[in-house]
């Protein structure tokens, strides 16, 4: 039977204001080239229907950042670092108001 991807984290946290950060983060079974880390992930922070910030590794499209409109490459070093970078840049949007 092939493993199946663990979930290693999944957390809503309710920010005030109406802001809600979600992580959620799956080990795969198989690393590829596409994700060496051998992670799938999905960050969000924004509001109902409305995203201010994301990290991903979509399929197709690799380790990448959302700001709004604008989409980046994020260069992946650990998990620790990437919920690091995250919640940076979410305590920016949030300093900003």
């Amino acid at each position: 039977m092939p493993k199946r991807a663990r979930l290693l984290r999944r957390r809503k946290f309710d920010l005030g204001r109406g802001y809600i950060a979600q992580v959620t983060i799956w080990e795969l079974p198989l690393r590829t080239e596409e994700r060496p880390h051998g992670l799938k992930y999905s960050l969000f922070f924004g509001r109902y229907g409305e995203r201010i910030i994301g990290y991903d590794n979509e399929a197709g499209k690799g380790d990448h950042r959302h700001y709004r409109e604008r989409e980046e490459p994020y260069r992946f070093h650990s998990m620790k670092q990437l919920l690091a970078d995250f919640f940076a840049d979410v305590r920016k949007e949030l300093d900003s108001e």
